[in-house]
C-alpha cells in the first residue's frame, strides 16, 4: 500500500521529525510504501529563526505544495500533519485534496487558536471553523493530548485517537556525569518559546541559581537568550541534543496558562525524564499529567513554588537521582516510541484496509 505523508517540515522540525518520520520504519513493518513530501523547505525554519524574512520560502512552499497534490493522487492513504495548505480556507484546500482516498490527520498543538483567536475579525471569519471541518473530514484524527483529542470530538471527526510526542529509547539513555561540582538548570526549546515563557522567568532562575552555586544551561535558545554571566547558551541540533540533555541536572518547563499552552504536548518533559532528569513544570495542559508531583518531579505555579522546587533538587542530589528514575521508567512506559510505533502503524493500515476501531 501507499503511504503519502504531507507533513509540515523535514527532519529539521520537531513536529514532522517526531509525530511522522520517527514512524517510518514501523509504517515499513505494516506494508506501507512511503512518500514524504514535506510542506516547508528547511531554509523557511532557519530564515525562522534567526529573525530573517522567509517570505520566498514561504511563496516556493506553497506553489510546490500544489504539485505534491497532483503527485500523491495515487496513493492509497494521505497522512497530512495539521493541514495541507495553511491559512488557506477549507474549501478551496477541500477541492485540491484527493476525492475518495482516506486521510488522517495529527495534531501536536492548537494550531486551531491561530485561527479562532486571531486579532483579525476578517481571519476569524475565513479561518476559524477551518481546522475543525479538516478534522471532521478525516477518517482518522490523532491528538497530542486530551485538550486537542476532545476539539477533534466536538468538531464531529468519525475517530479520534490520543497518540502522546514519545522518545526513541534506543537514542535516549540515563546521564551518568555523577559528582559534579555545578548543578546545572536545563532548558531545550525555540527562541519563540524561549522569550514567551523562559525570558520572564530568569530573574528568578538567575537568583537561585546564585544562591545555590549552580548554572543554567538553554539549548535552542539562540539570540533570544541574554547574556548572563550564569547562562549558557548552546545551540540545538538533532545529533546533540540528548547529550545536552544529559549534561543537565534539573530539567523545567515554565508555561503560561492560555489556550495555546493547554494544547502543548510536554515533548521537553519527556525527553528530560528519557534522560533520568527531575523536572520541575507549570501544571498547564498534559504537564500536569506528565509530572507526578513529588515523584518524577515537581509542578510549580507560583514564583515561591519554583525558588522551593529548584532549591530542593539543586540541593539534594540523592532526590534528583530517584525522582530521575521514576520519570525514566514512566517513560519507558508510557512515552516511548518502541511503545507507540506499532500502535501507530496499525491505526493508519486500519485506516487504509477501511478498519473501524
Amino acid at each position: 500500500m501507499k503511504l503519502a505523508v504531507l507533513s509540515r517540515y523535514s527532519r529539521l522540525g520537531a513536529s514532522s521529525r517526531l509525530r511522522m518520520m520517527q514512524y517510518l520504519p514501523y509504517l515499513a513493518e505494516v506494508g506501507f510504501a512511503v512518500q514524504v513530501a514535506p510542506f516547508f523547505p528547511d531554509d523557511y525554519l532557519l530564515r525562522l529563526y534567526s529573525r530573517d524574512s522567509a517570505l520566498g520560502p514561504v511563496l516556493r512552499a506553497y506553489l510546490g505544495q500544489l504539485n505534491r497534490l497532483r503527485a500523491v493522487r495515487s496513493a492509497d492513504l494521505l497522512w497530512v500533519e495539521k493541514e495541507t495548505l495553511p491559512w488557506v480556507p477549507w474549501a478551496l484546500e477541500r477541492r485540491l485534496l484527493p476525492r475518495q482516498m482516506p486521510c488522517v490527520t495529527d495534531y501536536d498543538d492548537a494550531v486551531f487558536h491561530r485561527y479562532d483567536l486571531h486579532r483579525s475579525r476578517m481571519v476569524r471569519r475565513l479561518l476559524g471553523s477551518k481546522i475543525d471541518q479538516v478534522m471532521s473530514a478525516s477518517a482518522l484524527v490523532t491528538a497530542g493530548n486530551a485538550y486537542l483529542a476532545d476539539r477533534a470530538r466536538a468538531a464531529g471527526a468519525r475517530q479520534v485517537e490520543v497518540v502522546p510526542t514519545v522518545v526513541d529509547m534506543g537514542h535516549y539513555a540515563v546521564r551518568t556525569l555523577q559528582g559534579s561540582p555545578v548543578s546545572r538548570i536545563g532548558w531545550i526549546g525555540t527562541p519563540s518559546t524561549w522569550t514567551e515563557y523562559m525570558a520572564p522567568m530568569m530573574p528568578l532562575l538567575t537568583e537561585v541559581a546564585a544562591k545555590a552555586g549552580g548554572r543554567i544551561v538553554t539549548v535552542g535558545a539562540g539570540k533570544a537568550a541574554a547574556a548572563h554571566p550564569l547562562v549558557d547558551v548552546l545551540p540545538w541540533s538533532e545529533d546533540t541534543e540528548v547529550t545536552r540533555i544529559q549534561e543537565m541536572d534539573i530539567g523545567i518547563m515554565p508555561l503560561t496558562d492560555t489556550p495555546w499552552s493547554r494544547g502543548k504536548c510536554g515533548y521537553k518533559l519527556i525527553q528530560y525524564m528519557a534522560c533520568g532528569l527531575p523536572v520541575i513544570a507549570s501544571p498547564v495542559g498534559v504537564n500536569a499529567e506528565i509530572v507526578e508531583h513529588g515523584v518524577n518531579g515537581f509542578l510549580a505555579t507560583t514564583e515561591n513554588e519554583w525558588r522551593e522546587a529548584l532549591t530542593t533538587l539543586l540541593r539534594d542530589p540523592d532526590l534528583r537521582r530517584r525522582m530521575g528514575a521514576a520519570g525514566r521508567e514512566k517513560v519507558e512506559k508510557h512515552f516511548s516510541l518502541q511503545v507507540w510505533g506499532p500502535r501507530v502503524a496499525q491505526m493508519l493500515r486500519n485506516v487504509a484496509e477501511g478498519v473501524t476501531a
